[in-house]
C-alpha cells in the first residue's frame, strides 16, 4: 500500500474525542546525548525503568518491526483557569482528578488501531505512557505542540493541560511535521516558581521534583523537601499554573475537556489520609491514576503535608495524630519514620 493521507486519520482521532492529532516518522531522537547524560547523573531517581530499553527510546522505529509512522494524539484534562486551592487539605495534581487516563486513552486508541488495521492490512500498536517512547518529542515532531522549558509539551493559546498517546504502525502515512519553535523565549516563570529548584531550561531533575517525590519515590523523602512540598499530597502543578501559555485565552476556552477527567475531588482530607487502611485507600482511589502511589506512600505524603499545616498549639489535631503514628512500633517503617522526622523538625524550630 502506498502513502496514506493524514487528513482522514486525524479526523478519526478527533471523532474519538482527542483534541488534536498528528503524524510523524519514527526517527531517532535529537537529544540522545542529553538523555543518556541525564540517566548517568541519576536524575531519573528511582524510576529505574527509564534506564531500560534505552535503544528503543532513542530510536522508536525499533519498537515495532517495520515501523514506518507514529500517530500522536492529545487528550485535554483541565481548563486553562487557575485552581481554587483550599487553605487546608492535600492538593492533587489536576491530571489525577478524574478517571485513570491510561484506560481512557488506550481503549479509544485500540478502536482506531482495529479500524485502520482492517482498512489497510498493516500493523498498529497503541501506546500510552508505558511503552519506551519519548512521547513529548514525538508529539512535537508531529506538530501537536512545542516543548517548554519545564519539559512539558504545550500549544500556544491552549497550554499544557493534556495527555499524550501514540500509535506505532507499519503503514506509511503522510506526516504533519512542523519546524520546531521555542515557545518560551526569555520567560523563566516555571523555573523561578519551582519550590525545589528542580527545573533548568528544558530539563528536570526528577529527584527534586515534587511530582516525582510524591508519586514515584518509593522510599523516605529527604527532609530538605518537606517544607517545599507544601500542601501537595499527590503530584504538583506549579510549573504549569504559572506558565503564560496556561492562562485563559479565547482559543483555550474553545478546547473541550474530556468529561472523564472532571471530578469534584480536587483535594484530600489530610487527617483522614494519614490514618487510612488498605480498604479506605482502595475505595477512594478506585478507577483513579492515584493508585500509582501506594498506601504507605500516600500516608507518608499526608504526614509531610500535615507537618506543614499544623499550628503551634499542643492540641493541634495534626500534631496529635503524627505523635500517635510516630510511637506505633507496628506502623509501616516508611510512615513511622516520616512522622518521627516531622516531629524532630518541629522541635528544632
Amino acid at each position: 500500500m502506498g502513502l496514506l493521507p493524514s487528513r482522514n486519520i486525524i479526523e478519526m482521532c478527533k471523532e474519538a474525542g482527542f483534541i488534536s492529532a498528528g503524524i510523524t516518522k519514527p526517527v531517532s531522537t535529537k537529544f540522545a546525548t542529553e538523555f543518556i547524560n541525564w540517566l548517568d547523573e541519576g536524575k531519573h531517581g528511582e524510576m529505574t525503568w527509564l534506564a531500560n530499553n534505552v535503544e528503543i527510546r532513542l530510536n522508536p522505529s525499533q519498537l515495532m518491526a517495520g515501523a514506518q509512522s507514529i500517530i500522536c494524539v492529545a487528550d485535554r484534562y483541565a481548563h486553562a483557569t487557575g485552581n481554587q486551592w483550599p487553605d487546608s487539605g492535600g492538593l492533587i495534581a489536576r491530571y489525577a482528578y478524574g478517571s485513570d487516563y491510561h484506560k481512557q486513552i488506550k481503549k479509544r486508541l485500540h478502536k482506531i488501531c482495529d479500524t485502520l488495521a482492517m482498512e489497510t492490512g498493516e500493523d498498529f500498536r497503541a501506546c500510552v505512557d508505558t511503552a519506551p517512547l519519548l512521547e513529548r518529542e514525538i508529539a512535537a515532531n508531529a506538530g501537536i505542540g512545542s516543548i517548554g522549558k519545564n519539559t512539558l509539551l504545550l500549544e500556544k493559546g491552549v497550554g499544557s493541560w493534556f495527555f499524550l498517546g501514540a500509535i506505532v504502525t507499519t503503514a506509511k502515512i503522510e506526516t504533519t511535521e512542523h519546524p520546531p519553535i521555542d515557545p518560551c523565549g526569555t520567560c523563566t516563570q516555571c523555573i523561578d516558581a519551582c519550590p525545589t529548584k528542580a527545573i533548568t531550561p528544558w530539563s528536570v531533575d526528577a529527584t527534586k521534583c515534587i511530582s516525582y517525590l510524591t508519586i514515584e519515590h518509593r522510599s523516605l523523602i529527604d527532609p530538605q523537601f518537606f517544607e517545599p512540598i507544601g500542601q501537595w499530597i499527590f503530584g504538583c502543578d506549579i510549573c504549569q499554573e504559572v506558565c503564560p501559555h496556561n492562562q485563559e485565552t479565547v482559543k483555550g476556552r474553545g478546547v473541550q475537556v474530556n468529561e472523564a477527567y472532571l471530578s469534584e475531588r480536587t483535594s484530600l482530607n489530610v487527617l483522614e489520609v494519614m490514618n487510612w487502611d488498605e480498604k479506605q485507600y482502595r475505595e477512594t482511589f478506585r478507577g483513579s491514576s492515584m493508585k500509582r502511589a501506594k498506601l504507605g506512600m500516600i500516608r507518608r505524603n499526608a504526614i509531610i503535608v500535615a507537618g506543614n499545616l499544623m499550628s503551634d498549639s499542643k492540641n493541634d489535631p495534626f500534631l496529635q495524630s503524627i505523635r500517635i503514628i510516630a510511637q506505633d512500633t507496628n506502623e509501616l517503617p516508611l510512615v513511622r519514620e516520616t512522622a518521627i522526622e516531622v516531629l524532630e523538625r518541629r522541635s528544632t524550630k
